[in-house]
């Protein structure tokens, strides 16, 4: 028997509202106020769906505990598989050694330390949240910075500044890909067209800040006279990160933009020095020249990288028949890869909740279907990558599985946050609560792509991802722009722009931050050194898409 949604089940749709987002309420105050763990917080706020369901919207108990099963599994495959072997990848490189190679050939790179945190910070990181994301590009380069004497607290904030423009595409873009898959139900898209539609929207977005994050970062670290003395630099890295991130995110594919556009904005602040250098090193107070270990050999230097080249080579093979079509049929493997996915559709709540108007211009089936793509998942290709690279490291079988172990442990709370954040998600998008939400939020007219981004970043703020404040606020997202008949995909893309900024101030990652420098308790001070730019700089983001829904529609695909 099918169950009929209630969008104002407790009688005013604003009331409703409220009572709707109890478990988003539930999830903010358990890790902001009370400050329990981000897992026993996600499993307060699953609770809370659930009774919320249960008792506010009176759904079914089989429907409700399906969907929160569904989400479970959901978050498996769309957003565990992908986020694990991403670390995983990168845990191979250090199990290997090669890290340790990369930190040598970056320390080398120049004495200026405006150069560095270009390269590090920005660079670097974005490398590292390309491939692995969840706190590791601010841990990683954090503690980098201070080795090479960065001021501790001084290294992780310009790690936290650094860690905004790469992250909508982070983890071989997981957020855009959970994005898809959970919202082309209600857009009435297939999975990767809608994850091809965010992409391509992001893609139009955050290259206006990546341009200016480089500036951005020096003045923070030497003030704006330093910064205008490496102008060339900053310049270079900005403008070689935006524009191929514009182009990979349209054009290639959401797996590859970050690691395409770190590695263009390496390429292009190495080639500069070849012939531009500052006219003065510039040093902390006080500071000695310090000769660093360089890397003389180039044809060394460019083996550091041969787990990363491995890696964008078996993504792009991957998705070769997304970025060529008319390939003969021996030659697509994306199409080959695809044989082996499996569309799912949960036994008893498959087409079992009915959606209405204002939701759909009529009744309609709420379809729980989402496909697993065994062969062509991000996960399973860094998988293979991680076990290609690590054979051809030197790595014997014993080690790899060690460091999947490892990496398991290393994982695992995480891991079990994702499931029930994911589970909260599907519980409210199937009672109703999302719809409830996103009908309230239209009423906000106008303002809403401005009030948009602050959506997605307090959700990074309560999650520390951008992949859960896009399961979570998503769906939520797309209704209310439906209703506004703005466009759903700008509205979408936004949340995960937004939600970018508020990666700077998230407990999860300043304690990520403080802990890599060992200052645990610094958490405060980070916070009071990066609060304002985070919401400056969300306030930017709400006003590019504030000018794409009005002046600038032509910039939506």
């Amino acid at each position: 028997m099918t169950w009929i949604q209630d969008y104002q089940p407790a009688g005013g749709l604003w009331f409703s509202a409220l009572l709707a987002a109890l478990p988003i309420i539930v999830l903010l105050v358990s890790l902001g106020v009370v400050k329990l763990s981000a897992h026993l917080s996600a499993a307060l706020a699953l609770v809370t769906a659930l009774l919320v369901a249960l008792l506010l919207y009176r759904m079914p108990a089989g429907l409700a505990f399906d969907s929160a099963a569904m989400g479970v599994l959901f978050g498996v495959w769309s957003v565990a598989w992908i986020a694990f072997h991403a670390v995983y990848f990168h845990n191979v490189t250090v199990t290997t050694g090669r890290f340790t190679h990369i930190k040598r050939v970056l320390a080398g790179f120049s004495e200026d330390r405006r150069l560095q945190a270009l390269l590090i910070a920005f660079s670097f990181g974005a490398l590292l949240e390309g491939v692995a994301g969840g706190g590791s590009p601010i841990a990683i380069t954090a503690a980098m910075m201070a080795a090479l004497g960065f001021p501790p607290v001084k290294a992780v904030v310009l790690a936290l500044l650094a860690n905004t423009a790469p992250v909508a595409f982070g983890g071989l873009g997981n957020p855009l890909i959970v994005l898809g898959r959970i919202t082309a139900p209600i857009m009435h898209l297939k999975p990767d067209e809608a994850t091809a539609a965010f992409s391509s929207m992001v893609g139009r977005q955050v290259p206006f800040l990546a341009v200016i994050i480089p500036a951005f970062l020096v003045v923070v670290l030497a003030g704006w006279k330093k910064m205008l003395e490496v102008w060339p630099a900053v310049v270079t890295a900005g403008v070689a990160f935006a524009l191929m991130q514009f182009a990979a995110s349209n054009y290639i594919s959401a797996s590859l933009v970050d690691v395409l556009a770190a590695l263009a904005a390496m390429a292009a602040l190495w080639v500069l020095t070849r012939f531009w250098q500052p006219k003065t090193v510039w040093r902390f107070d006080g500071e000695e020249p310090v000769k660093t270990a360089v890397e003389k050999s180039e044809r060394g230097a460019l083996y550091a990288w041969t787990p990363y080249i491995i890696l964008i080579v078996a993504i792009f093979a991957s998705r070769i028949g997304t970025i060529f079509t008319h390939l003969p049929s021996w030659l697509d493997l994306t199409k080959l890869l695809h044989r082996a996915d499996w569309v799912f559709a949960w036994p008893g709540l498959h087409n079992q909740v009915i959606q209405h108007a204002p939701i759909t211009p009529k009744d309609t089936p709420y379809a729980a279907a989402f496909t697993v793509d065994f062969l062509f998942s991000p996960g399973t290709v860094a998988l293979i990558a991680a076990v290609i690279a690590g054979f051809v490291l030197g790595a014997k079988p014993k080690q790899l599985l060690a460091a999947y172990r490892a990496t398991l442990y290393q994982m695992r709370w995480a891991l079990a946050t994702i499931f029930m954040i994911l589970a909260i998600a599907f519980v409210m998008n199937y009672s109703g609560a999302t719809q409830t939400l996103g009908l309230a939020l239209a009423t906000t007219g106008a303002v809403f792509p401005l009030f948009s981004a602050y959506i997605g970043w307090l959700g990074v703020f309560l999650t520390g991802s951008d992949a859960s404040t896009n399961s979570l606020f998503g769906p939520m997202q797309v209704i209310s722009a439906q209703q506004l008949h703005l466009s759903p995909v700008l509205a979408g893309a936004t949340n995960t722009s937004g939600g970018v900024m508020g990666k700077m101030i998230s407990p999860q990652n300043l304690s990520i931050g403080a802990t890599a420098i060992g200052q645990s308790g610094k958490e405060g001070s980070l916070l009071r050194q990066t609060f304002l730019w985070s919401i400056a700089l969300t306030a930017v983001v709400g006003v590019i898409s504030l000018l794409q829904a009005t002046v600038l529609e032509f910039m939506i695909p």
